[in-house]
């Protein structure tokens, strides 16, 4: 008995062409069971193609994508955008949702909740995909950010520090604190499958902490210390900062109590001539440039060295911000980070 071939396991290619090669000969006189015989097609498919060339030519005959459409479901377009709003726009537990995070099986259970139709998680992840969305781990955010301050520093108040420093020819300087622990680790390293990479370190804790300030022309500033960050500490930092610069200086810092303290007001005030002390928003720490050096600060440079006592790990964190002080395109390359980009 003779098996007639499947053309549907032909590749796209061979598919297109043995189509063409069909209705051409159709076309020159061959009956449609002829050419079914012929070219190893059953005669179902050859009438189809005959059909598709007589509405609309040789163009009708290319191959159509397969499989269900993207986004393709139960729900319809008005639907769909009403859920890709919401999930936007809000949190699960905004919603009334036992959720705390966007899953498949909380958008699931959003529609449900919406529209009572069930659909699986293959389903809700053909949704997302179609609607622009991927699994990504979220940024942490007060709750007590005021989104109104945020906008107004973003849109009215740092635009117009910045114009009054270019008036003052002042240099504008972000700055911010960080401590430093000894069993801090950063990174990741190859190791057999299953089993976990050890490091070894010193069992006693240490650290020590530091302040910086950068610019977005590049310069830094910085101080290690030990000890707990107090006013005096801080007045110290200025003092040296003053010493450096001989510019009237503008330093953005954050709410921290120590910037708000009576020696240092005091200290601002005696100096109001070349220094003036700017505060963030609160609860803003994306806005900072400045804890992005922090960040580097913690992976390239203490994240990468053991140290094996306090004064080790002083001194592989003063190496590493000297490194930066003479690579100041690293230090302009931190304004180039979208939440910090305004202030490039």
């Amino acid at each position: 008995m003779r098996v007639t071939p499947d053309a549907r396991k032909l590749g796209a290619a061979a598919q297109q062409l043995l189509r063409r090669q069909v209705v051409q000969a159709v076309r020159g006189g061959m009956t449609q069971t002829a050419a079914a015989r012929t070219y190893g097609a059953s005669l179902r498919a050859v009438s189809s193609w005959v059909r598709l060339d007589r509405t609309g030519g040789l163009r009708a005959l290319r191959l159509k994508r397969r499989g269900r459409r993207v986004g393709g479901g139960l729900l319809n377009a008005k639907q769909a955008a009403r859920m890709r709003a919401l999930i936007v726009g809000k949190m699960p537990d905004q919603l009334q949702l036992p959720f705390y995070l966007w899953t498949r099986a909380a958008v699931a259970a959003l529609i449900r909740q919406i529209y009572g139709l069930r659909v699986s998680l293959v389903t809700v992840g053909r949704y997302l995909k179609a609607w622009g969305m991927s699994p990504q781990k979220p940024v942490r955010r007060a709750y007590e950010r005021q989104d109104a301050a945020i906008t107004r520093w973003l849109t009215q108040e740092y635009p117009a520090l910045a114009r009054q420093a270019q008036r003052e020819r002042a240099v504008l300087y972000w700055g911010d604190e960080m401590g430093l622990r000894s069993d801090h680790v950063t990174g990741r390293s190859y190791a057999p499958v299953g089993q976990t990479p050890v490091t070894r370190g010193t069992g006693q804790r240490f650290g020590c902490n530091m302040i910086s300030a950068i610019t977005n022309k590049g310069a830094l500033a910085f101080m290690v210390f030990q000890g707990r960050f107090r006013a005096p500490v801080f007045v110290r930092f200025l003092t040296r900062l003053l010493k450096s610069v001989h510019r009237r200086i503008y330093l953005i810092v954050d709410g921290h109590p120590v910037h708000r303290a009576a020696a240092v007001t005091r200290f601002v005030a005696r100096h109001a001539k070349r220094l003036r002390l700017i505060r963030l928003p609160g609860y803003c720490p994306e806005l900072n440039p400045d804890e992005l050096l922090n960040q580097d600060v913690k992976t390239n440079g203490l994240g990468r060295s053991r140290p094996a006592n306090r004064t080790d790990l002083i001194k592989t964190v003063r190496c590493h911000l000297h490194r930066r002080q003479k690579q100041p395109q690293v230090i302009r390359n931190l304004f180039q980070e979208q939440h910090v980009r305004y202030a490039a």
